[in-house]
């Protein structure tokens, strides 16, 4: 199954900033599967309101 490519949702220069700011480098993958990541945890954040009848997604849904 091929996955669909789906907008970014992190700021890559901030994310960028801060690895570098711990003295690291970043992949050039790496900004993607941190994009992935976010869109998995608003995923299920999205879930578990539904699943409580609430159509606002909550900080205590992540």
């Amino acid at each position: 199954m091929t996955k669909k490519k789906r907008e970014s949702l992190v700021v890559a220069s901030k994310v960028k900033a801060h690895i570098k700011d711990q003295k690291m480098m970043t992949s050039s993958e790496a900004l993607e599967a941190i994009s992935d990541r976010v869109y998995d945890l608003l995923d299920a954040a999205i879930a578990r309101a539904k699943a409580n009848r609430r159509s606002t997604v909550k900080a205590q849904d992540l």
